[in-house]
């Protein structure tokens, strides 16, 4: 097995992040759906001191909430592609609002460089990619790249190493 590469420092992590708290955020990361009575099992510590540190995690906004992930080609959205636009002069804030309002693009993303913005669609054919396209081109020039697979789905970011006792 592959040694992972640890390339950050984590000097700007959150103080709340001791041993305790990071066992917590790991469980968590692994199983989402555990009940505070289990995870506070796997942690050796009672369920209301395990609910009071997770509470203290949302609190801090360590936790920002759980999500539900779906299976996208299930959903009839099997066309995955990122896309970067380069507004027109005095554009910018237009092409952020519209793209709010078009449910295809997932994430959208302000970046530096040539393109102000990076944005991941999903669509179930390349004909509703070219409508979303369209309706950028309104605003800026687009530049689009269809992905043809994943070696490295969306993941957590990762936590730093527990501080020695």
């Amino acid at each position: 097995m592959a040694k992972k590469i640890r390339r950050n420092t984590f000097a700007d992590a959150s103080a709340l992040l001791d041993a305790t708290n990071l066992g917590i955020l790991r469980h968590l990361l692994d199983e989402p759906r555990l009940t505070m009575s289990e995870l506070a099992r796997r942690v050796g510590m009672s369920a209301p001191a395990v609910t009071e540190r997770v509470q203290r995690l949302y609190d801090a906004g360590v936790i920002r909430g759980a999500r539900l992930e779906l299976d996208q080609a299930a959903l009839g959205l099997g066309v995955t592609a990122f896309v970067r636009v380069r507004p027109m002069p005095g554009q910018l804030q237009a092409v952020a609002a519209l793209a709010k309002q078009i449910p295809e693009i997932v994430e959208c993303h302000r970046v530096t460089g040539e393109d102000c913005f990076v944005m991941k669609v999903l669509v179930g054919r390349v004909e509703q990619l070219e409508a979303v396209l369209d309706e950028m081109l309104k605003y800026g020039n687009t530049t689009s790249s269809i992905v043809q697979s994943t070696p490295v789905p969306l993941r957590a970011p990762p936590l730093p190493e527990a501080p020695e006792r």
